[in-house]
């Protein structure tokens, strides 16, 4: 897997994760998205850089003008429902992309530390040969991902894998790392050291859908 980590560089995007993990600003659900968006916005651009692009020929009101365009068939698949700000991000930049929608929750039979990742929705175009970014804020455990890429499975394989972030855990990223193609991309503003018991980042920024529309019963 070739990780893209942006953190580790000096930019803006460091300013709107402050923002995101800020307990008194995250209050204000609003500019939570907001900034989740604009991550998302940032992460495309970073990511079109690495797509395959060919010389199209433009017409304007005074002549014509050659011009690099990018030209893969992108999918993009958002996990639900925190995964929808930063879909909305990628989809300003992607604006002609097609889009699937997984939900995928946690499930604690037992009500402990024990779950299992339990995907009951899922609506997506063909991804045959075309180029797939999955989305999903919160790179945890992995296994969100993983059960979302299997879901997919039966609308065909992918000619390219993206994978979008906000913030992960150590040992998420080392874990789709195993169950990955070795040549999918991951684009991730931040990473953090560990985990608790049940799978939450830590530091992190606490449950980014519950923040984005509120609490769930």
């Amino acid at each position: 897997m070739i990780v893209h980590h942006f953190e580790e560089e000096n930019s803006l995007l460091n300013q709107f994760i402050s923002e995101l993990r800020d307990k008194n600003i995250q209050k204000e659900a609003m500019r939570f998205r907001k900034n989740i968006e604009r991550i998302g916005e940032i992460l495309s651009y970073e990511l079109s850089k690495t797509l395959n692009f060919s010389n199209k020929v433009v017409e304007t009101p005074l002549g014509k003008k050659k011009i690099l365009l990018p030209e893969n068939n992108i999918v993009l698949c958002s996990i639900l429902r925190a995964g929808l700000p930063l879909h909305q991000g990628v989809l300003n930049y992607f604006d002609n992309a097609e889009n699937a929608f997984v939900s995928a929750y946690r499930h604690h039979p037992n009500n402990d530390d024990i779950f299992d990742v339990i995907v009951n929705y899922l609506a997506a175009p063909s991804i045959e040969n075309k180029t797939l970014v999955l989305i999903d804020p919160m790179l945890a455990t992995g296994k969100t991902l993983e059960n979302t890429f299997k879901a997919l499975e039966k609308h065909g394989k992918p000619k390219q894998i993206h994978i979008l972030s906000v913030i992960g855990s150590i040992q998420g990223v080392a874990y789709i790392e195993k169950v990955f193609p070795e040549n999918t991309h991951l684009w991730i503003a931040t990473i953090d050291q560990e985990l608790n018991n049940r799978g939450y980042i830590i530091p992190g920024l606490g449950d980014a859908g519950d923040l984005s529309y509120g609490v769930k019963l």
